[in-house]
């Protein structure tokens, strides 16, 4: 069995999409994951699954769109390949909290850094299906906009680093 991590897109952020994170809980173990445990109110729960990661994502966003009544995305990745997003962290002297990762479905082309304008000392840099960016004055004060996070999701370093330690745990 494999331990996952789903990362649901816009729920429970901002007043929209609410979704209690015991009814996240009972929802996958109805769709037949086990071991399942929640982290904070955002969106983020681990489990053990014998289904491949894009089995686990069809099955949560079909579980999830039935019970929210609209579309839900969610953003899967195995335990151990949350362990590496840590380990391919470009910016390892950088305070965890001012460190997002944008996690994606499937890697970008390059060429879409190109077209990322840094209004500040914010730094971009693309790691296969991960886009990091450190905002070092904070992410509250930044300016930047990235065209990749109408499609992809984003964890501080804090939050990425809990859920690889939930995974291993599994």
């Amino acid at each position: 069995m494999t331990s996952f991590v789903a990362l649901l897109r816009a729920v429970n952020v901002g007043g929209t999409g609410k979704l209690a994170m015991g009814d996240l809980r009972a929802l996958c173990e109805r769709a037949g994951f086990e071991d399942v445990r929640t982290y904070l109110q955002s969106g983020n729960v681990v489990f053990r699954s014998t289904r491949s990661e894009r089995e686990v994502k069809a099955a949560l966003e079909r579980a999830l769109g039935a019970r929210m009544g609209k579309p839900v995305a969610v953003l899967v990745r195995a335990g151990a390949e949350l362990a590496s997003v840590l380990a391919r962290n470009p910016f390892p002297g950088a305070e965890p909290s001012r460190v997002v990762v944008l996690f994606l479905d499937v890697a970008p082309r390059r060429e879409v850094l190109a077209d990322i304008a840094i209004p500040g000392r914010e730094a971009v840099v693309l790691r296969g299906r991960e886009l990091f960016i450190h905002y070092p004055d904070g992410i509250g004060r930044s300016k930047l906009r990235v065209p990749l996070a109408e499609s992809g999701t984003g964890r501080n370093l804090n939050t990425v680093a809990r859920l690889a330690e939930m995974a291993a745990e599994r």
